[in-house]
């Protein structure tokens, strides 16, 4: 994932409250964005089992709503 769509996902998470369907480009797993930390440039993760975890920018994408 590029900064420029970081920043979006981080803008609709955080100050829209919405919950970006995402998925791990090394792993395959999918989660939805609950935070982010801007200065590490992560994505904090809520997974389908209810754990969590935290995905560098640059390993994960957003998966389209529009498919």
């Amino acid at each position: 994932m590029n900064t420029g769509k970081y920043e979006k996902v981080c803008y609709r998470t955080e100050q829209r409250e919405e919950n970006v369907l995402l998925r791990n480009l090394k792993s395959g797993q999918t989660g939805y964005s609950f935070g982010c930390t801007v200065a590490g440039e992560t994505l904090q993760v809520r997974l389908p089992d209810g754990s969590l975890d935290s995905w560098q920018r640059d390993e994960c994408t957003e998966i389209s709503s529009e498919a």
